[in-house]
């Protein structure tokens, strides 16, 4: 136990800091979920569970998160149908144009998510570059409606979340000796056998850790939804907003940060968990 004593002495700055950092805000949230509110004169003293029963008993907030983790999930597996081949078709190029492709796939990120979402609405407009692309093409009868709307939101996540999947696949590819592959399709095995036991099964991590990461990043986006679905799509992130600075309901607006926390927690854990399960069967 002594010996033990100066490593965990040693991580104990680290351990302060995130502390500090990430619990410290999160317990005060916590806390102010629990206060009383009231019209006049806001957040109040005193100690209630109604904020949480208002989240997950009124049926407005029931549309609000069945959205939210409807618009994540597809955006996640939109990402990973894109994400995974992306990363493999990079990992087969040859330098330098590997290097090439690899900086633009993950140029976006050198943009403010911001920025990169006001662009989209620029595009997404009924005056916007695609809609009158389309008509001077003669495709279509009409502005397609893009801007506010939930395929407008998911298109712009997409763009932002799918850097962060190639850069996860791409990391288990790097892994990959190439040999393996090489051995398996001198063996006779075609390139779809190939693919499917040697390749599949080692880039299995990397899509697993890419979509925890896009869902996480999808459910709890702020800046893309609000800006291209507007007031009319509202999402956890929004709704939270215009509890804190719209109605000034602090509590209220906490306990539905509390609820898309636990929500995407026991998620992400349960989906970790289940992958994990097969991808062990799979591998043996």
């Amino acid at each position: 136990m002594a010996r033990r004593a100066p490593h965990f002495l040693l991580s104990l700055p680290a351990l302060l800091l995130f502390a500090t950092l990430l619990v410290t805000p999160l317990v005060m949230t916590v806390v102010l979920s629990l206060r009383l509110f009231d019209l006049d004169t806001g957040s109040i003293g005193g100690f209630t569970l109604q904020n949480y029963l208002d989240a997950i008993g009124d049926p407005y907030y029931h549309g609000i998160f069945g959205r939210t983790l409807g618009i994540a999930v597809v955006t996640t597996l939109i990402c990973i149908l894109l994400g995974a081949p992306e990363a493999y078709i990079l990992s087969r190029m040859r330098s330098p144009w590997r290097s090439v492709f690899l900086i633009v796939c993950l140029s976006p990120l050198l943009i403010s998510v911001v920025v990169r979402t006001l662009g989209w609405a620029l595009l997404f407009g009924r005056n916007g570059v695609i809609n009158q692309a389309l008509g001077a093409l003669g495709i279509g009868g009409g502005p397609i409606p893009l801007l506010y709307t939930h395929h407008g939101v998911v298109i712009a996540l997409v763009h932002v979340a799918l850097p962060f999947m190639v850069i996860s696949v791409w990391a288990s590819l790097q892994r990959l000796d190439p040999r393996v592959a090489h051995a398996a399709v001198s063996l006779g095995a075609g390139q779809f056998t190939m693919f499917r036991r040697v390749i599949l099964p080692q880039i299995i991590p990397g899509i697993l850790s890419g979509s925890l990461i896009v869902f996480a990043m999808a459910a709890s986006a702020f800046a893309t939804p609000a800006i291209i679905g507007g007031r009319q799509l509202k999402v956890v992130a929004t709704a939270t907003y215009d509890e804190f600075l719209g109605t000034l309901n602090w509590p209220l607006g906490a306990a539905l940060a509390i609820c898309l926390l636990v929500i995407n927690a026991t998620i992400m854990l349960t989906y970790n968990r289940v992958l994990e399960r097969r991808y062990a069967r799979f591998a043996s």
